[in-house]
């Protein structure tokens, strides 16, 4: 018997993921010390870009009159928040992908 403890859901998930990886030719790549403090930065701005969007978001629903006005200011809250998550994600990943 191994005297490694029982791997938790996680790892053996990660373990499954790797495995695939490896099998489709997936090179894994630690970061540079350059790429994480460009991640860093990346997230920092992406951050501030959220709390100003919602920021918006608080001052437009203190103008709104009615229910409509209200939903439609969610909606745009939202679709901001994805296109600014989304913009994050994809230059977090050319960061990832360079060097």
């Amino acid at each position: 018997m191994s005297d490694e403890a029982p791997k938790s859901a996680y790892e053996l998930a990660m373990e499954r993921l790797r495995s695939k990886d490896r099998e489709a030719g997936v090179e894994e790549r630690p970061l540079t010390d350059e790429q994480r403090a460009r991640i860093g930065e990346l997230r920092k701005v992406y951050e501030a870009k959220l709390a100003e969007a919602e920021i918006m978001k608080n001052q437009k629903l203190s103008r709104a009159r009615d229910y409509g006005e209200q939903e439609a200011v969610e909606e745009e809250y939202r679709r901001d928040r994805e296109r600014i998550t989304g913009e994050r994600d994809r230059k977090i990943d050319e960061v990832r992908r360079s060097g």
